[in-house]
């Protein structure tokens, strides 16, 4: 369990802070606990405080709805923001049972946001896309059944790049979504909404979803901690298709442990997705040691791995700076750190681009405005189809479906589908071998940090090989965490950096310890962007 749990301060009023201070730069150490206080579990205060009595479900949810309206303006992280009368009648609901000594789950009263590729009953999930404004599923999402079960109340659709389809959240059909450390740069993508609404605490902690990297690389942009689990631990029933063979529901969180209490939520076995796996989940949890409980060297003799091409030319030197500080650290808490090849690296990101698009020609082809879809005025059947398709989708949408059709043409099949089919293969078994001897890998989860908003949106390739550093893990199906480091300058006070942590398959709960000793022991860094107060405790 993580040291002693605090309740959450009154949360009333949100004045938005605005001013300018200087860039933080972090210090680790392994010996000293942290001089400002480490990020701690915000699900297990909330618990805390609603079985004591020191706070009610009313008064937390009515909190961040009043963060969510004073920011929201500013960026925009969710396309629908469920109604305040029905938010505070779950949350009453959850006061009457803890009145009544009735148990309430894990989750409880927990504002959870949701990825509007997530489906939501009687609730909007348009994908960020116009061929499906005005849609309201009649299911729940596993995921999200799952946190509704367990006492979650779920605030709002996240904003996303259109049907998970880029880098930056400019790609939605709605609006852009701003970064809280700089509103003038891209959050990510493509949950970048769900990483800012985590990142401004406008939500606890919120779900996205990971195709090449739409969890990682936001949560770097936005300070906070993202997990993409092993494809197959989390059900993707509910989850609107991208790449069906990449695509995994992942946890936003401004802490390790709320990461993992979410993921530990939303995992198992699901008879309604055949890809989802029958392992056992493990109790993540009982990774979370308090930092007073860790020996001088909690991490003696792990084996860390760091990935030597994924801080070569092209990576900026700030960003490079963050993660040898990270592996500096990593070898203070007792990790064996020594720096690996993986010359297959680079194969990943066309790889990469050639099997998602032609995974998204199929999937998305049923979007034709007879079974799927806004229908356009037509008067035969082709024309129909072409109206609904050139109205609903966008132009990275059209390009992507163009791309992998091409890819998956008679003629080309062999030399391109199938050619990736090939490099994932060699992919897989490069990592497969460098994790049996490491515990492992680290690097960066971005180039650089996160960039201004139009900066790339006219150079798609610079856009693409942004994701260089997260596409092969989802190639190879292992989960990753990606967790705040440090800064580099820019914006107001400096942009923060994400550490990615990868690990073998199925083997989250490594990469949670790890990353909770690691998060525990970093000081002087408070991950809170400029655009909240600055002495708000959460």
């Amino acid at each position: 369990m993580l040291g002693t749990l605090q309740p959450p301060r009154t949360l009333s009023r949100f004045p938005l802070y605005l001013t300018s201070r200087p860039v933080t730069l972090c210090t680790l150490t392994a010996q000293s606990p942290p001089s400002t206080s480490p990020a701690h579990s915000q699900i297990l205060s909330i618990r805390h405080s609603l079985l004591t009595r020191q706070v009610t479900a009313a008064q937390l949810a009515e909190s961040y709805l009043s963060r969510l309206r004073l920011t929201e303006p500013h960026l925009k992280s969710f396309l629908h923001v469920s109604d305040s009368d029905a938010v505070l009648r779950q949350a009453a609901l959850l006061d009457q049972r803890i009145a009544g000594g009735e148990d309430v789950g894990p989750l409880a009263g927990v504002v959870v946001g949701v990825k509007d590729n997530i489906c939501t009953a009687d609730m909007p999930s348009t994908g960020g896309s116009r061929v499906l404004e005005g849609y309201r599923p009649a299911y729940d999402a596993t995921a999200v059944r799952k946190i509704k079960e367990l006492g979650g109340i779920v605030v709002g659709k996240t904003n996303l790049d259109e049907f998970g389809m880029g880098s930056t959240t400019e790609a939605s059909a709605f609006q852009v979504t701003a970064n809280p450390w700089d509103v003038s740069r891209v959050p990510g993508g493509s949950s970048g909404g769900s990483a800012a609404a985590v990142s401004a605490r406008q939500c606890v902690v919120s779900l996205g979803s990971d195709t090449g990297g739409s969890v990682r690389q936001p949560a770097s942009f936005c300070g906070v901690v993202g997990l993409k689990p092993t494809y197959g631990r989390v059900s993707r029933y509910g989850l609107m298709a991208y790449a069906s063979s990449l695509d995994v529901i992942g946890c936003f969180g401004s802490s390790v442990a709320d990461t993992g209490i979410l993921l530990h939520a939303i995992s198992g076995h699901d008879r309604l997705d055949a890809t989802s796996s029958k392992r056992e989940v493990p109790d993540f949890a009982s990774q979370f040691a308090s930092i007073n409980l860790l020996e001088s060297k909690p991490l003696k003799g792990l084996r860390v791995g760091v990935i030597r091409e994924t801080l070569d030319e092209g990576v900026d030197a700030g960003v490079i700076s963050a993660i040898r500080g990270a592996a500096s650290h990593l070898e203070e808490l007792g990790c064996s750190v020594t720096e690996i090849s993986l010359p297959s690296f680079s194969l990943g990101l066309p790889a990469y681009y050639i099997l998602a698009s032609s995974e998204s020609s199929s999937n998305l082809s049923r979007y034709d405005g007879v079974r799927y879809g806004n229908q356009a005025v037509a008067d035969e059947l082709n024309s129909l189809y072409g109206d609904s398709r050139a109205k609903g989708f966008g132009p990275e949408v059209k390009m992507r479906i163009l791309m992998g059709t091409y890819g998956l043409s008679a003629g080309y099949y062999d030399a391109y589908y199938k050619r990736a089919q090939q490099v994932r293969t060699i992919i897989r078994k490069s990592f497969k071998t460098a994790l049996d001897e490491n515990d492992i890998l680290i690097s960066p989860a971005a180039p650089s940090a996160a960039y201004k908003i139009g900066e790339k949106i006219d150079d798609p390739l610079a856009m693409y090989a942004g994701d260089i550093m997260t596409v092969n893990v989802n190639l190879a199906g292992l989960p990753a965490l990606v967790l705040p480091c440090g800064f580099v300058e820019g914006g107001k006070v400096g942009l923060p950096v994400g550490l990615q942590m990868i690990g073998a398959a199925f083997d989250e709960e490594k990469l949670l310890k790890v990353g909770h000793i690691f998060e525990q022991t970093l000081q002087n860094c408070r991950f809170v962007p400029p655009l909240i107060e600055d002495d708000t405790a959460w």
